[in-house]
């Protein structure tokens, strides 16, 4: 059973502790889960996959929120890495180009949508035009406000269309945030992922929680709603995220599609060669 909860009405932010581990306390037992339903996980994608040979419509899309540490490329590796990866589709999306600014905020985002069969997955993703936008001004707020519509509006499309979005806001603390940027830049093998860019971000995280306290009420519908995954530790938000995901997978229920040919006309056709 999921031990999260969406975002609904009356959720703040700040009541939600980024160090707790609603659902499983012991890191052994979590991880040892992880693997475990790793293979379930493995089987449900192959299954979506399989669907689509066949005309099936259904994909899913698993949209990553955080601020900088919290954690998107361990959910990518230990999570989304145990799925072939032929039915995986990464985006992570920068400041967008001189092209992508011609066009309204979504374009690009669609350009990016998974296909039938596939699991999308969004490192970072559209709620960036609402989140640094509100905090750096780099949008009127009139803007922003419009744009919450439009991505509600957009969201549900999706889900009539078939694709079954996850919205994932991984919740680290600024404490813990620190100690990993201490740790990339103490740690020579590491310091390549660090940016100095992100202590700069470190100056507007009131204003960051308060941005993302909107998107999140603002956003969050029954048909895609927002979760928040405790981050402060890894192993934590690996196992939370896949069970979001594996719920997601198994009430959609993909089923291994019936042959199109005669099964044993072929097995007879083949023992002659």
């Amino acid at each position: 059973m999921q031990p999260l909860s969406p975002v609904a009405s009356g959720f703040v932010l700040a009541d939600v502790d980024p160090s707790s581990s609603p659902g499983v306390a012991d890191r052994k037992r979590a991880e040892k889960e992880l693997a475990k339903r790793g293979m379930e996980l493995a089987d449900l994608q192959e299954r979506l996959f399989a669907e689509s040979t066949q005309d099936g419509t259904r994909s899913v899309l698993l949209v990553l929120q955080a601020m900088d540490t919290a954690g998107k490329g361990g959910i990518l590796e230990h999570v989304i890495g145990e799925v072939d990866p032929q039915g995986v589709r990464i985006h992570s999306f920068k400041a967008p180009t001189a092209e992508e600014k011609e066009h309204d905020f979504l374009w690009r985002v669609r350009r990016e949508l998974p296909r039938a069969g596939q699991i999308g997955v969004f490192d970072r993703s559209h709620y960036e035009d609402v989140l640094i936008h509100r905090v750096r001004g780099f949008s009127t707020l009139e803007v922003i406000e419009e744009r919450y519509g439009l991505i509600a509006d957009f969201e549900r499309e999706l889900v009539e269309a078939g694709t079954t979005v996850i919205k994932v806001m991984l919740h680290i603390s600024s404490d813990e945030q620190k100690s990993r940027l201490l740790a990339r830049l103490e740690t020579p093998e590491k310091n390549w992922k660090y940016n100095p860019g992100d202590v700069d971000e470190r100056m507007h995280w009131a204003a960051y929680q308060a941005a993302y306290q909107i998107a999140l009420t603002r956003t969050s519908t029954p048909s895609a709603p927002w979760y928040v995954v405790p981050a402060d530790h890894k192993w934590y938000a690996r196992w939370a995220v896949q069970g979001l995901l594996l719920d997601a997978l198994r009430r959609l229920g993909p089923q291994w599609p019936a042959a199109d040919y005669d099964v044993e006309a072929e097995k007879a056709r083949l023992a002659r060669t």
